[in-house]
């Protein structure tokens, strides 16, 4: 069987023929695996969905408990079979509950990645490196000026500032899945033991975090009557509220954003942000050729992102590679 048998692109998404199932489909479909809670991955309306228990809590969280007419959870290592394919999740690195499906159909093993990363998360498992015949990985970052710092180094440089500067409030953009609980608990690590404060936004995913075991510390809501009482704290709050009336209530605010995409300065200046943290959920280009040469895959096919120099990289590395031209999918740093 060849794997354009196995999986292949339709309007709808990457699908599965033995299995008659897509993967992480852009439309309502009867039935989908997910890889994560994302909402370019995660859609609504589906018949039946497969996932991981946190990635289903994280579903019925944001879209509400009859999101899809039927749910079916799975563990890491738990083999299921559908139709003729056999599949798998295995964890991905990228947010709580993410993986990478394992796909199995004629003796021909494929790996979808979904998002990814390789560095250390302290709020989901690593990353776990699953041999295969074709990865189908992203390409977020595929591009060798992407190469993302220790994010350790970046949260010391955002305590640096908050002892700098303790008659100002640090207002830190991050996107509310994922991105916020691990810039919380990278300042948990960091020996930051004061509250921190959050965007109402932020707060239902956090204590869903905590219901898996993540222990964020103390959060408080970011309301109060008067600027002062901000002076000197940390503030966490989605991107889209940093230029909203919202961030006028904090005293003299250091806008700060954590992305990868502050790799650019351009990007940062164009945002308006004074302390860029260049702190990304997605494989930096060092990670994804990395991975690429750890898997050794006999094809790599690309979903998304800086496609065509990934594949230009892999093609004289001597793997075998083509893009996919999967639409629908964005960074949610972006």
């Amino acid at each position: 069987m060849r794997p354009a048998d196995i999986l292949c692109s339709k309007p709808a998404g990457l699908y599965c023929a033995p299995g008659d199932f897509y993967i992480d489909p852009m439309r309502p479909v009867d039935r989908a695996l997910i890889t994560h809670g994302h909402s370019d991955h995660a859609r609504a309306g589906h018949g039946a969905v497969m996932a991981t228990r946190e990635t289903l809590a994280i579903m019925a969280e944001r879209y509400g408990a009859d999101f899809a007419a039927a749910t079916q959870p799975t563990a890491y290592g738990e083999t299921h079979t559908i139709g003729d394919a056999r599949v798998r999740f295995a964890p991905a690195g990228h947010v709580l509950g993410s993986a990478q499906i394992v796909v199995e159909a004629g003796g021909v093993r494929m790996v979808v990645s979904g998002d990814y990363k390789r560095k250390r998360d302290p709020t989901c498992p690593l990353f776990e490196p699953v041999p295969c015949d074709v990865f189908i990985s992203e390409a977020t970052f595929a591009l060798p000026v992407f190469r993302h710092p220790e994010p350790e180094a970046e949260i010391a440089k955002l305590l640096r500032s908050v002892a700098a500067n303790p008659e100002r409030t640090h207002l830190v953009g991050c996107y509310a899945l994922g991105k916020a609980q691990r810039v919380i608990m990278l300042l948990r690590e960091a020996g930051y033991a004061k509250p921190i404060y959050i965007h109402g936004a932020m707060e239902k995913l956090c204590a869903l975090y905590e219901s898996f075991g993540v222990r964020l510390g103390e959060l408080l809501p970011a309301t109060s009557p008067t600027k002062k009482d901000f002076a000197g704290e940390i503030v966490i709050a989605p991107p889209s509220a940093m230029a909203d009336r919202w961030s006028r209530r904090f005293a003299d605010p250091v806008d700060c954003f954590a992305s990868g995409w502050m790799r650019i300065k351009q990007r940062a200046k164009q945002r308006g942000v004074e302390l860029p943290l260049v702190i990304s959920d997605h494989a930096d280009w060092d990670e994804l050729t990395s991975t690429v040469k750890e898997i050794a895959p006999g094809e790599l096919w690309i979903t998304h992102g800086r496609d065509d120099a990934l594949a230009r990289w892999a093609e004289l590395e001597g793997f075998k590679a083509r893009p996919l031209h999967l639409v629908g999918f964005e960074d949610e740093d972006d």
